[in-house]
């Protein structure tokens, strides 16, 4: 009698932003029946410039969209530190082959999202506006309840959600600590002017308050605010209280910060807030269920968190092709593989934050020296390679002949 055919392993990945459509790609391509969930109710468009870094490029040569991703970068053409007139103090300029402050590769997260989710197969399932609730595990499969109501058995689930991940708070909790640098981060879209520039333009005031625009390819500019701030719970205010918050927090703060307020409040709909911190955990799986991203490892804004998700979702699933029958020891090598890298870009200090958050004017003044300093000629390549966008501890990537396009 002739063996019955095995099914394909059924995969449900959570988080449809950059790990989760790379894992889904991946996945079905070496023969795993995939579903991909996403909280939101549509793919998320929106969102912030983005760097694509080191081994992260190679990745996106595999999956046969570098070429895609290089048509559709934000045109930024360097880094500049401004004071409250708008002059440029240091500057970084975009260089081939190096990635500074600018890196080679800068693309709107929405963007490069779209780029990753149209190359899933046709046979991925796709669910939007449903989101974990429960998840039970034993030692054939996994049982998961959706918000919605909806009970599904996969054979693994992969979390490839954000740094506040829901479901890692139900699986990972004590193994989860989050790392608070004492800032909070605000982002969202502007309207371009003519008179503005390709650059990045970073201004540091009193009071521990930041503020950027950078270009992007969309006819607008993104712009974020950050200030120090110990926890109270900014991120979770109703919109119209946070934007009452920042007039009174950047009140007489100059250079541009009143038109960046009025635009934040123009677009609503583009608005959004982090609390700096960095995710750390003790280990990234839990029998079939396992971790990839910022659910695994949120770095924080250091320039290497798109890297490490395009790079981790490759070698899990490099990992898991390569051992179908044996997930543990598939998640055992990804972690032993990525552990180092990930916790080099968690490389900043507890105070570095607030380091660049002075309170004082004597504070900004060492602030700018120290950036006049950095972007000198004689020192700028070395501290372009040793900034926390720096790739350390690379892995060896592994040839994994079914992940390419």
């Amino acid at each position: 009698m002739p063996d019955t055919p095995r099914s394909a392993p059924r995969v449900l990945v959570t988080g449809a932003s950059i790990a989760g459509p790379a894992l889904a790609w991946g996945l079905a391509k070496s023969g795993y029946d995939v579903t991909l969930l996403e909280r939101s109710a549509e793919p998320r468009e929106t969102g912030q410039n983005i760097d694509v870094r080191g081994l992260g490029r190679e990745v996106l040569t595999r999956m046969g969209v570098e070429e895609t991703v290089l048509a559709n970068l934000t045109g930024e053409e360097g880094t500049r530190f401004v004071d409250e007139s708008g002059r440029a103090y240091a500057v970084f300029p975009k260089e081939e082959g190096q990635d500074g402050p600018t890196a080679e590769v800068e693309i709107l997260r929405g963007r490069l999202a779209s780029i990753l989710v149209d190359i899933v197969p046709d046979g991925v399932d796709r669910w939007f506006g449903d989101f974990v609730a429960a998840v039970q595990q034993d030692a054939t499969g996994v049982d998961v309840t959706l918000d919605s109501g909806a009970r599904h058995r996969f054979d693994l689930l992969i979390v490839a959600e954000g740094r506040s991940s829901r479901t890692r708070r139900l699986l990972f909790a004590d193994e989860t600590e989050l790392r608070d640098f004492g800032v909070s981060i605000t982002y969202g879209t502007i309207d371009r002017r003519p008179d503005d520039v390709d650059t990045w333009d970073w201004y540091t005031a009193t009071r521990g308050r930041v503020a950027s625009m950078r270009p992007d390819n969309e006819g607008t500019i993104r712009a974020s605010m950050s200030f120090e701030s110990e926890p109270m719970g900014f991120e979770t205010l109703p919109r119209e209280v946070q934007f009452r918050t920042l007039r009174e927090r950047y009140r007489g703060a100059g250079w541009q910060t009143d038109r960046i307020l009025d635009g934040f409040a123009a677009r609503p709909e583009e608005f959004y807030t982090q609390r700096m911190e960095q995710v750390i955990v003790s280990t990234w799986s839990t029998g079939r269920v396992v971790l990839v991203g910022d659910a695994a490892w949120g770095s924080g804004p250091t320039g290497m968190g798109t890297t490490l998700a395009l790079v981790g979702s490759h070698i899990l699933t490099g990992e898991l092709a390569a051992t179908p029958d044996d997930h543990g020891r598939a998640f055992a090598s990804y972690e032993r593989q990525m552990r180092r890298y990930a916790d080099s870009a968690q490389g900043l200090p507890r105070g570095g934050a607030r380091l660049l958050h002075p309170s004082t004017g004597v504070g900004v003044a060492g602030i700018r020296l120290a950036h006049r300093v950095a972007a000198s000629r004689p020192v700028r390549r070395f501290f372009q390679a040793n900034l926390l966008t720096s790739e350390k501890h690379v892995p060896d990537l592994a040839e994994y002949p079914h992940l390419r396009a």
